[in-house]
């Protein structure tokens, strides 16, 4: 009877072990998904549509910048990719596409997605409004990753057709709530800023590998220049 006992006792651990050691591996080859594959296809989506819209401006003469194809537009928007997002504290190459919206579908492809609600994000070729911008921190293609190392004085720096924009950081909320949509209102609640002008937002989650909280940087426009001949960038990316 306690031999018997014993088999069963050993029986039972093996069972449990191989479930443990199944449901391990499991969450393994998830995490191996979100932080290494979905980057590598974010990535690829991101640059095959980085690249049509580097094509749409150098053989087409839209007059406004947006130019890919996207399921609707968004008012004010227009329907595709608007341009290209330059931050070099974020690395000196550092950019990433602009497209309309910030839902799951389109920030899994590797871009910057602009805030449409609660509040209308204002582009900078708009005039005065706060032109507030999302990316993924992990996974997807991480484009703000290293947000947490943006801060008071750098440069962040839109790149349309015909223009750069030239932001710089005011002021940084290390974290907040999702739920603080005061931080991308059209005059953010917490920034330095108390009336309206040409501001940019960026916002991730925080800490790093959660999505418990939203970091938040803000920058104001400083100029704008029109581009010229070779795209030759601001000093700010030389």
């Amino acid at each position: 009877m306690a031999r018997r006992r014993v088999v069963v006792v050993r029986a039972v651990a093996r069972g449990v072990g191989d479930v443990l050691l199944t449901f391990g591996l499991l969450v393994v080859l998830f995490a191996v998904y979100v932080l290494w594959w979905s980057n590598v296809v974010s990535d690829r989506a991101a640059d095959r549509a980085a690249g049509r819209l580097r094509d749409s401006w150098s053989t087409a003469a839209p007059a406004a910048p947006p130019a890919a194809e996207s399921p609707a537009p968004v008012p004010g928007l227009g329907r595709g990719d608007l341009g290209f997002l330059h931050v070099p504290a974020m690395g000196r190459d550092f950019q990433v596409l602009i497209r309309p919206g910030t839902d799951e579908d389109t920030l899994a492809e590797g871009v910057a997605g602009v805030y449409t609600v609660p509040y209308r994000s204002v582009p900078p070729w708009e005039g005065e409004g706060n032109f507030a911008l999302a990316a993924h921190r992990d996974g997807h293609g991480a484009k703000f990753h290293d947000l947490d190392r943006v801060g008071p004085g750098d440069a962040v720096v839109v790149e349309t057709r015909e223009r750069w924009y030239v932001y710089r950081v005011d002021g940084v909320l290390p974290e907040t709530s999702p739920d603080d949509v005061g931080a991308i209102a059209p005059v953010p609640v917490g920034s330095p800023y108390r009336s309206p002008g040409r501001y940019i937002t960026l916002t991730t989650c925080t800490p790093a590998y959660t999505s418990l909280y939203r970091l938040v940087v803000w920058g104001s426009l400083v100029r704008e220049e029109a581009m010229a001949p070779g795209r030759v960038p601001p000093v700010e990316l030389r």
